[in-house]
């Protein structure tokens, strides 16, 4: 088994598909690739960037066996948890492990809006069904749940819970997580939007969404944060923020997908209900990407940079 350290990049991958819907595994290799090259730390399956709620379990088992093929063997790879019911909950956790997963990402029951007591009993029941680690996506904005401080005390015991996809949009509670409970829970930034500033807050790492369009500027930007060169990440953070709000829309798929086919590393085919943009949302998206494609910064050697003493790779 890899050795997870949730510190880092973590791409929550997209899953590319066919024109007969089928998944394009070549294209998914080819991102893959460039996500490795590019200095990420793991990759997440199956999230919503993957279009989680349109592929089958069995789908969700072939990616991650296709994964762990064409990686090296001690590179993460976490599979998103994202399911209606503990059971169903339970199952995949149990499957995931059984097929060579690394870890888990676990969002609170879909579809149902569960109180604070309800959360924290699905959290434990998965828990404790496996001995994957595990990182707690805390997204109040989009999932209307909200798992609090107190709620995170509570899963203290449970020692393979071990960090938090911290999504709330609020950037005071990286400080209210580090005052609270120390190195308990590491912190990974959940919105491309916020993640510099994430991490000059002390966040562990970032899972990224367009870094499967900019992988290479993504890592750039977490590895001079973490190596105290502020000013050399802030001209590529402020080049790539018109980008990253595409990961904040309803359709940040079809956008990132999008992105991605720019970069040659990806297809905008989608899986229905979504569909392809067009007209004039395509002709906005389209503008913002060639837009940064057309003043792209030149990078420096961040794989090689002078480490930090906190630093993952140090």
């Amino acid at each position: 088994m890899a050795n997870l350290t949730w510190k880092g990049v973590y791409p929550a991958l997209l899953t590319p598909f066919k024109q007969d819907d089928s998944i394009d595994f070549e294209v998914y290799n080819k991102n893959l690739q460039a996500q490795i090259a590019a200095g990420v730390d793991g990759i997440i399956l199956g999230g919503s960037l993957g279009e989680a709620s349109s592929l089958s379990n069995e789908e969700k088992r072939d990616l991650l066996f296709y994964s762990k093929e064409n990686i090296p063997s001690d590179f993460p790879v976490i599979i998103n948890i994202a399911e209606q019911t503990t059971k169903a909950a339970i199952a995949l956790a149990q499957d995931s492990e059984k097929n060579g997963a690394d870890g888990l990402m676990l969002l609170p029951p879909m579809r149902y809006y569960a109180d604070s007591h309800e959360t924290l009993e699905y959290f434990k029941a998965v828990a404790k069904s496996t001995s994957l680690p595990i990182m707690i996506y805390n997204n109040p904005v989009d999932y209307k749940i909200h798992v609090t401080l107190d709620m995170f005390e509570s899963m203290m015991p449970h020692q393979n819970i071990q960090a938090v996809k911290e999504s709330t949009r609020d950037i005071s509670n990286i400080t209210r997580m580090i005052n609270r409970f120390g190195d308990r829970f590491n912190i990974l930034c959940g919105v491309d939007t916020l993640a510099m500033e994430s991490l000059c807050m002390g966040a562990h790492g970032w899972v990224a969404g367009l870094v499967d369009a900019f992988p290479r500027e993504t890592v750039a930007i977490y590895r001079l944060v973490k190596a105290g060169q502020i000013e050399a990440a802030l001209p590529i953070y402020r080049w790539f923020l018109p980008v990253l709000e595409l990961d904040i829309h309803p359709k940040l798929v079809q956008y990132i997908k999008l992105a991605a086919t720019h970069t040659g590393i990806g297809s905008s085919h989608v899986r229905a209900p979504r569909l392809p943009i067009e007209g004039a949302e395509l002709k906005r998206v389209t503008s913002i990407i060639e837009t940064a494609l057309a003043n792209r910064p030149i990078l420096p050697d961040y794989l090689n940079l002078k480490h930090t003493k906190d630093a993952k790779w140090a």
